[in-house]
């Protein structure tokens, strides 16, 4: 009995010791300077023999289990200086994270990898999510336009469906594509349009060669690095973003009134002697004409065709996770409608993100995105409306609509709108999914090898009626369009860092495979049975019922190695080397080596700066380096045949011949090397910061498609021919001007000029034919020197040039007596910019924000079509603003009505519509309030804010004739522009 005895007593001290051993550190994690609670505070408990951790919650408290009376406990956030607190068994109660006292110390992510902004050799710009986040719309790219130097970014048209084009330090390419690669948390992605603003981390614009050649051929245009949100720990948080508001035509050119117009077809009349009054108008209008002009029967086809749209956006996300596990999920809904009926697009997004720890050395982890896209289109109406005869009736006395008013030939801009009579549907479902495994830290070395696929299905199918704008009474016609593709990419990186002293060294390795598959279909009808069949019975087409089927493969193999070393701290090297191979190019031609290497003096760091108290930051960048593009078309080194109509001996037989463009079997690669030099600085401790860049970008072997003569039965082939150089200036700005308590005013400003030539062409001399000229931008208005019209009193003259007064007048550029297209025309300007610019201030007075961004593009030329929509006999619609020459109106703008003439058959007609397309615009105007968290006491609610938003409210233009029209766009009068207004929620769970 009593060795039982003994024996429990025994077994109860063992237990009691057990338990005594385990002890229970508590605590509470705030901000040094608000001292409101942090959530999400990683707490690691480091003693002799465990490590423990765990992490804060809502209200910033803790509990942690250790097994030692002693040790070190870390805590840690992003965007904190780490704490490090010595445990010895007392309690602790309070501790406090300071924030990061300067921008230096944020973390930049660059190619396959990360580095702190203080250490940055090459040119790097980085935009956070919420700065991205502040304009609606439905591409992010938008929502950076004029915030980022070096960067041009703009929208061809209004409608729910348009693109937006993005370059990075001018066009370098004249026939290769020059838009920058996309990666996306690692993988190449090119449908950036599909990522929701909300979803965003951050974005890193790479623009000098030192950045991008770690990317070799593909970031020879820029590289947009998008890294999207991850999970953290601690309690799960949900938020929800949603905003809906409408759009409305911005700065439309309106078209001639009745009155302007009637005036208009007597002027032309009147040129050819055929009106002098009123009493002649018999000679100018047919009956149906001049009884619609007594009646005042005038079709406003814009009222008819535009209402306002509308935009809406939903999302929600759950952002959960422990020391091990973190997921950051999202759902949205996009919906724009167009000003247009039958113009729409609803997009649907889906992301998951899943970061798993593997023991004390390895993470695995996933990023995938669903997008489906479902889309209505249709063609611009208004390109029908603003050219038609504007008379007569809309509805006949049944109410039916007229197709063809006042028995016209021009049929009705709102046939598409009749049941059955137009469709155009596409269907897009993107899927990216990327999966990776990590090494964090072992010995210094790290490593990560991520798959990705992109996997796209798309299916664009239209319908056009016998009696719709396309096809104006002949035989109704249907297309269908379906296409398979993915991309693979394979990455593997793997990394050592090491110390030894004042010098610190990392060194990286990375190994890329890209993999490009897509095949399609596309199937064509006429004469369908029935209307209501649309696109989806294309077997009971009756005409040129036609199917074909295409392929397209090409891949991407790269080896690239990278050494970052640092002295001290203050002096940096980065040295790179990539090599690619492309499966695009010309055997034995496939291959290219791309180098760079950039450094960095941090000047501030420097001993005989310790006591100087002007520069809180200053360092000196520069770098050299090469990379290549081979942006064109899969098969390009191939001669391919095409189908043509041949017959022998009567009877129908297939033949083929050479496709218009033939291959080329020495096609190689464009290289582009760049040079760049910056220097950053910062004062009264970074509360004002600039970055200044010189650049200077020569590209080579431009791959060119250079025309053949018709000689040799084809037309043209791609070559390695031609020269191209662009150089210029970069600023970015940023000031805290007020750092009040309560009011703050931040400040950013971003600057870029930008010079694009031509240096060499095939023929070292000018391409005239494709408007290619020796030290110009690569697009250029080359046309006569229009100087006006002539006017009365200047007969004599005029007739010397065979015209008249009312004529338009162009210069004699060489002086010889005569005008010809080869001695007098000269370039009149240039789409590119000049300069463009950015200016974003935010204002904060408690809970209230006010932002307000302004954007200018100056110093371009545009040639806007509604410039040009003038008809000199007056028997379409002309633009109101155009100012024709009479007699009583001695205009210079534009010749005179002719009954007997047409735009084209004028001579020098071509030189109207040259105009400064200069502009400057408030881009982003918003309003909101955060809610107090003293307000929000239930504790369901974790943040409140609410907003109005007006994006484009305003714009000023240069050219007075520009005031109703947006220059962005360039010329188009594709689809009008619009501005929009919402109202948005953002509220936190």
């Amino acid at each position: 009995m009593r060795e039982k005895l003994f024996l429990m007593c025994i077994l109860f001290l063992s237990v009691w010791k057990g338990h005594a051993q385990q002890t229970e550190i508590t605590g509470t994690v705030v901000d040094a300077q608000s001292s409101s609670p942090l959530a999400g505070v990683t707490i690691r408990f480091e003693g002799a023999a465990s490590d423990a951790s765990t992490s804060t919650d809502e209200s910033g408290r803790f509990r942690l289990m250790v097994s030692e009376a002693a040790g070190k406990v870390k805590f840690t956030l992003v965007g904190y200086v780490t704490n490090q607190v010595e445990y010895n068994g007392t309690a602790l109660s309070t501790v406090v994270l300071t924030k990061e006292n300067t921008s230096l110390d944020e973390i930049i992510v660059v190619g396959y990898g990360t580095v702190k902004k203080r250490d940055l050799t090459g040119s790097v710009v980085s935009v956070k999510g919420e700065e991205i986040a502040k304009v609606p719309s439905a591409n992010i790219i938008e929502s950076i336009q004029g915030k980022v130097p070096g960067v041009d970014i703009t929208r061809s048209n209004g409608s729910a469906s348009s693109g937006v084009s993005m370059t990075v330090r001018g066009n370098r390419s004249i026939t290769a594509q020059n838009g920058p690669l996309f990666i996306v948390d690692g993988v190449q992605y090119s449908n950036i349009q599909d990522i929701n603003p909300n979803d965003i981390e951050s974005m890193e614009i790479l623009k000098d060669a030192s950045s991008t050649a770690i990317y070799g051929s593909r970031g020879a245009n820029g590289v947009v690095i998008v890294s999207t949100k991850r999970g953290k720990a601690g309690r799960a948080r949900i938020d929800v973003n949603s905003y809906a508001g409408v759009s409305k035509v911005d700065r439309y050119p309106s078209v001639m009134n009745i009155d302007q117009w009637v005036k208009l077809r007597r002027e032309a009349y009147r040129a050819t002697g055929r009106w002098s009054s009123e009493a002649d108008d018999k000679n100018a209008f047919n009956d149906a004409e001049l009884e619609a002009i007594r009646n005042n029967d005038y079709i406003d086809y814009f009222d008819l065709l535009v209402k306002d749209g509308m935009q809406q956006n939903y999302q929600v996300s759950i952002n959960a996770g422990n020391d091990k596990t973190t997921v950051y999920f999202s759902g949205d809904y996009l919906n724009e409608r167009g000003i247009f009926d039958m113009d729409m697009t609803n997009r649907f997004g889906g992301r998951l993100n899943i970061d798993q720890k593997l023991g004390d050395f390895f993470k695995a982890g996933m990023q995938s995105q669903v997008t489906r896209y479902e889309i209505d289109k249709r063609r611009d109406p208004l390109n029908q409306a603003n050219k038609i005869n504007p008379l007569g009736r809309v509805y006949d006395d049944a109410g039916d609509l007229i197709m063809y008013p006042l028995s016209g030939s021009a049929i009705s801009p709102l046939a598409d709108m009749e049941p059955n009579a137009y469709k155009a549907e596409g269907n897009i479902t993107r899927t990216l999914t990327n999966a990776y495994v990590e090494l964090t830290n072992w010995k210094g070395f790290s490593g990560r090898s991520t798959l990705g696929v992109t996997f796209t299905n798309t299916r664009d199918g239209s319908y056009a009626g016998s009696y719709t704008i396309d096809r104006n009474g002949s035989f109704s016609k249907a297309t269908y369009d379906a296409e398979n593709s993915y991309l693979i990419n394979m990455e593997n990186v793997l990394s050592y860092q090491k110390e030894i002293e004042d010098h610190s060294f990392t060194i990286t390795a990375v190994n890329s495979f890209l993999w490009n598959r897509s095949d399609n279909i596309n199937a064509s009808g006429e004469e369908l049975l029935l209307d209501g069949q649309l696109f989806y019975a294309l077997g009971n087409a009756g005409r040129n019922l036609a199917t074909n089927t295409m392929y397209s493969m090409n891949n991407l193999v790269s080896f690239a190695g990278r050494l970052n070393y640092a002295y001290k701290g203050k002096y940096l090297l980065t040295a790179t080397g990539r090599t690619d191979g492309s499966s695009i190019l010309a055997q034995g031609r496939k291959w290219a080596f791309f180098p760079s290497v950039a450094a960095a003096w941090r000047i501030v760091d420097e001993d005989f700066m310790t006591n100087q108290n002007t520069f809180s930051e200053l360092k000196l960048r520069a770098s050299y380096g090469k990379a290549g593009n081979y942006a064109v078309d899969p098969y390009s080194t191939q001669n391919t045949l095409t189908r043509v109509a041949f017959a022998w001996d009567d009877e129908q037989a297939t033949g083929y011949t050479f496709s218009p463009r033939i291959g080329n079997y020495g096609l190689g690669w464009e290289i582009t090397a760049t040079t760049n030099v910056g220097v950053d600085f910062g004062f009264l401790q970074n509360r004002f910061n600039a970055s200044i860049d010189l650049y200077d970008s020569r590209t080579t072997d431009l791959l060119l498609e250079r025309g053949l003569p018709p000689t040799t039965g084809v037309t043209s082939v791609i070559q390695n021919v031609g020269k191209t150089r662009n150089r210029g200036i970069e600023i970015a700005l940023n000031a805290n001007v007020i750092q009040g308590k309560a009011f703050k005013w931040n400040s950013a400003l971003s600057f870029t000029s930008n010079k694009e030539e031509i240096i060499e062409l095939v023929t070292k001399d000018d391409d005239i034919g494709n408007g290619w000229f020796i030290g110009q931008p690569t697009v250029v208005f080359y046309d006569y020197d229009k100087v006006g019209i002539w006017q009365l009193g200047e007969e004599e003259e005029a007739a010397k040039w065979g015209q008249e007064p009312g004529d338009i007048r162009v210069r004699d550029i060489n002086k010889d007596g005569k005008i010809d297209a080869s001695a007098d025309r000269i370039i009149l300007g240039t789409p590119r910019p000049n300069w463009l610019a950015g200016w974003d201030n935010t204002f904060t007075y408690k809970g209230f924000d006010l932002n307000v961004y302004v954007f200018a593009r100056w110093g371009q030329m545009v040639r806007p079509d509604f410039l040009r929509r003038y008809d000199p006999q007056g028997l379409g619609q002309s633009t109101a603003a155009i100012d024709y020459w009479t007699p009583e109106n001695p205009t210079n703008a534009y010749p005179r009505p002719n009954s007997g003439s047409s735009l084209s058959s004028m001579l020098y007609t071509s030189t109207l519509g040259h105009v400064n397309g200069s502009f400057i615009r408030v881009r982003n105007l918003s309003l909101g309030y955060t809610f107090d968290n003293s307000i929000l006491k239930s504790g369901l609610v974790r943040s409140l804010r609410i907003y109005g938003t007006a994006r484009n409210p305003f714009t000023w233009t240069k050219a007075k004739e520009l005031k109703e029209y947006d220059p962005e766009r360039g010329g188009s009068e594709n689809f009008p522009m619009t501005k929009l207004f919402v109202f948005g929620l953002n509220i936190g769970f």
